[in-house]
């Protein structure tokens, strides 16, 4: 089979075909919701047929876990793994790089049923990135990492919920509650005295 061979309808079936559902499904889903959006719509945005998303996919629950896992697949490395940057940096650029609406809150909102793959992937999505921020903080010093890494990721997901329900930027808010919490988790290191040289006083 080619990659643009003819399924059922004239519509490609081939190698890219999974890749044009996954990309419809990260259109669509967004913009009006996973529960709002059928396997019709997700077909024609995509291109194939019903029998070829159903090839790639056992089904939509199957597709949408795909699609959140296509998200961030490795937890935010553009942050957590930053060489660049110190722990404490690492902690606060955290709050740079979001997007209106986490699309793991949006699908458990959406999804009832707590055994959806999707459910169970959010899940451990969240747990994972509240992981790596404890990480992060164990580095940075701080004196009870699980709980601060906790607390951010709080603020977070709080500030994702409420930027989509106001429809306003509500990160510069969590940024600088974020610089509260971590100043209080985080110790401030004790300078050495410099040494007094030898026959002068400390004025």
């Amino acid at each position: 089979m080619t990659e643009l061979e003819k399924g059922p309808l004239g519509l490609r079936s081939g190698r890219g075909a999974r890749e044009r559902i996954l990309g419809a499904s990260q259109q669509l889903f967004p913009d009006q919701g996973i529960n709002c959006t059928g396997v019709d719509q997700l077909c024609a945005v995509a291109g194939v047929s019903k029998r070829t998303l159903y090839q790639h996919f056992a089904g939509k629950d199957e597709l949408v876990a795909e699609y959140l896992r296509r998200f961030d697949p490795d937890v935010l490395p553009e942050v957590f793994d930053r060489t660049d940057l110190a722990p404490r940096e690492r902690l606060l650029a955290v709050f740079d790089i979001h997007s209106p609406l986490c699309p793991f809150i949006g699908a458990a909102v959406e999804i009832q049923d707590a055994g959806h793959p999707a459910r169970i992937f959010a899940r451990d999505y969240k747990k994972a990135f509240a992981t790596r921020l404890a990480e992060t903080a164990r580095e940075a010093g701080a004196n009870d990492p699980e709980w601060l890494g906790e607390q951010l990721a709080l603020l977070l997901d709080g500030a994702s919920a409420r930027s989509r329900v106001l429809n306003a930027d509500t990160f510069t808010v969590a940024a600088a509650i974020a610089v509260v919490l971590i100043d209080n988790a985080i110790p401030i290191a004790v300078l050495p005295t410099p040494p007094i040289a030898s026959g002068l006083s400390p004025k």
